[in-house]
């Protein structure tokens, strides 16, 4: 797109409650800033109308305002309006929910879990180019939701999502072979961390040449038609929480890492040096088996590290 709204201001001085008024109005309608004092807001009457509004208000109040339309020839302002930072805190709070075990946790958790609804509702309704980072926040949200529904009301049969995961009894995945592509990356490495680390200890694993060679007694994860991999906005590694119940703010946060890396959407800050040291472990040891042992250890100090800023 490259038709869009632009309002140019100059502010009243003397008046702060004025100024005040202005910002928070650009702000709450998703207006980016080209430069000091130029806002724009993609081409539309709903937008135009909008930045009357606060045009008007701004003349009516000693300031000066100028409402244009224009065609950007050359410059893409669509990054302006990236909100990967604002879902990556709505994600971060998600993430720090626990399923409540009494009644009075599970009223307060239920409370923060509408406030969440009503943040992301905010968010979506300005975020104008929407990307993975709103399918990776909105998915969180609805997952929070259900636990929250299905901890308040045990045994009551709830709506099934059309990318709804279900549970997994661990036990019955105990001691098995599971296969994925050789040379695994980021979803890959981490989830066979997950798989050794939380549901299967004893876990064997076959590094596949295609897809197709997988055995019919082995486990799949992460390629098309295994019995793990992506389902809706989750990758491999979230499906498998999600499967296996396994929720904490630490493993949370670490499936945000493994989605940023291999999907896109919200990146962790820790994203660029996971990569880096990943990508070099990959490249100096060409034995998956070893690769994963090293990679390993780069996941559980992140997963130990979390647990202990979480418990601050």
């Amino acid at each position: 797109m490259n038709h869009w709204e632009l309002l140019v201001l100059s502010l009243p001085t003397e008046n702060s409650t004025a100024r005040m008024r202005a910002w928070r109005a650009l702000r709450a309608c998703g207006a980016a800033v080209l430069r000091d004092g130029v806002y724009a807001l993609p081409e539309g009457e709903r937008h135009r109308g909008t930045l009357a509004a606060i045009a008007a208000d701004v003349r009516k109040h000693g300031g000066m305002a100028r409402q244009m339309h224009a065609q950007a020839q050359g410059e893409d302002f669509e990054p302006l309006f990236d909100r990967s930072a604002e879902y990556a805190v709505l994600l971060s709070d998600i993430g720090a929910q626990h399923a409540p075990r009494g009644t009075r946790a599970q009223g307060a958790a239920l409370r923060e879990a509408r406030r969440l609804r009503k943040a992301f509702d905010q968010l979506a309704a300005i975020d104008f180019f929407a990307g993975e980072a709103q399918r990776q926040t909105a998915a969180a949200l609805q997952a929070l939701e259900l636990a929250l529904a299905q901890a308040q009301s045990p045994g009551e049969p709830q709506a099934a999502a059309s990318d709804a995961v279900p549970r997994r009894d661990r036990a019955r995945y105990r001691g098995r072979t599971w296969a994925t592509r050789r040379r695994p990356w980021v979803d890959r490495l981490a989830s066979a961390w997950l798989i050794r680390r939380f549901i299967d200890p004893d876990a064997r694993f076959l590094w596949l040449k295609a897809a197709g060679d997988c055995p019919k007694t082995a486990l799949g994860f992460d390629f098309d038609g295994a019995e793990f991999s992506h389902v809706g906005a989750r990758v491999t590694f979230e499906t498998l929480l999600a499967a296996f119940g396994l929720e904490s703010p630490a493993l949370h946060r670490l499936g945000v890492l493994v989605h940023g890396l291999d999907a896109g959407g919200v990146q962790a800050p820790e994203a660029v040096g996971v990569e880096r040291v990943l990508a070099g472990m990959r490249d100096a040891i060409a034995d998956d088996d070893q690769l994963l042992v090293a990679a390993a250890g780069v996941f559980e100090g992140l997963r130990v590290a979390f647990e202990a800023e979480a418990a601050q």
